[in-house]
């Protein structure tokens, strides 16, 4: 009969939910009440400034007898160890020599013991923990977690190559001394890849360290790469361009030849370019016969002829030279008789001296010929 009444009466899987859920709230409840000292639970703050630790005793039933108050201070790595006690007899007492000079209390209460830290460092990180010596019911505590940011030192630089066939470090990004670690990321398009490193400080902070890779030609001298640090501190990214720095030998190109020099033109000239970083340290001017013709005249990167005639009918050669090489480039000039009008395509470059023929002895029934 009693095993029949037991089925009978057996909570339903609904009724069983509702009483689990009401168990937990009736936990929960009894745990706040059992909560009587009221402290923040997290705070942030930054190296030299100051913050409040907020205390407070919450005596519902005004039976308990707070006797005294310690902050007792737990480093993330380290031992416990009081930095502040108050007694309302005897006052007040600073123990730790690290904190005595930067710890005050904000009142002389006993329900009300919050404290200020001024002169923040990094190794202030760590618990805090508020705790009632009591009548009748022992000791009563409450922790707050204090964590210490720090924003980052930011840089970024160029590292200056020479063209090669290897992968080589170009540039270089930094987030010195950040708490949290800072992220990094690298924007551009020239096809190099990056490598991070972090390195943890003693007082908690960490570094962060980027390095941008390619293998560097000539074309990617003067193009940009873009170092973007992100960190909670920081209300937005930190942005910095880094302009690539690739050296090379000199490439050179002699320009300015139009193949209408001549006899008396006194306008010719020829500009030796060179493509080089850095720049070409010299600039040299020849002819294939040696010396120069006495009617040239050399400015740096620029040959003038100051009258055309036979004897710049040659081959100029140009030199460039920096610290990675020397390159050289020339040209043959041609003189020609006298100046023509530039000529059309049909005409393929040609120049054709005009050409006149008299006849002296008229022939009978005929004038005289010109030919053009």
């Amino acid at each position: 009969m009693a095993r029949d009444y037991a089925s009978r009466c057996s909570l339903s899987p609904v009724r069983k939910t509702w009483l689990a859920a009401a168990a937990a709230i009736l936990l929960a409840f009894q745990g706040i009440g059992a909560q009587k000292v009221r402290v923040e639970e997290e705070l942030e703050a930054y190296p030299t400034e100051s913050v409040d630790l907020r205390c407070q005793f919450i005596d519902g039933l005004g039976k308990t007898k707070l006797t005294q108050v310690s902050w007792i201070w737990e480093p993330i790595d380290g031992q416990r160890d009081n930095i502040a006690v108050y007694h309302p007899i005897y006052g007040q007492s600073f123990p730790n020599l690290s904190f005595r000079d930067r710890v005050v209390f904000l009142q002389n209460s006993l329900e009300n013991p919050s404290i200020r830290i001024s002169k923040l460092r990094m190794a202030d990180a760590g618990r805090y923990t508020c705790e009632y010596a009591t009548y009748p019911s022992g000791n009563e505590q409450g922790t707050t977690t204090l964590t210490m940011l720090a924003k980052p030192k930011n840089s970024a630089k160029v590292v200056t190559v020479q063209a090669g066939s290897k992968s080589v470090v170009v540039a270089q990004c930094e987030a010195a001394d950040g708490k949290p670690a800072a992220t990094i990321k690298w924007l551009g398009s020239v096809g190099g890849n990056h490598s991070t490193t972090t390195a943890n400080g003693p007082d908690g902070t960490v570094t962060v360290r980027s390095e941008y890779r390619l293998v560097p030609t000539p074309a990617d001298n003067g193009r940009d790469v873009v170092c973007m640090v992100e960190q909670r501190t920081q209300e937005q990214p930190w942005v910095n361009t880094v302009k690539l720095s690739v050296e090379y030998p000199p490439s050179v190109v002699i320009e300015g030849y139009d193949n209408n020099w001549y006899v008396g033109r006194s306008d010719a000239a020829l500009l030796c370019l060179a493509s080089a970083n850095p720049e070409p340290t010299t600039v040299t001017w020849t002819a294939a016969s040696g010396s120069l013709p006495d009617t040239v005249m050399v400015d740096g990167n620029k040959l003038t002829v100051r009258k055309v005639d036979d004897a710049v009918n040659t081959t100029f050669i140009c030199e460039a030279k920096n610290k990675h090489g020397a390159s050289k480039h020339q040209i043959t000039t041609i003189v020609i008789g006298r100046k023509f009008p530039p000529l059309g395509a049909a005409s393929w470059g040609l120049h054709v001296n005009m050409i006149e023929i008299v006849m002296e002895t008229p022939v009978e029934g005929c004038k005289s010929v010109r030919v053009w």
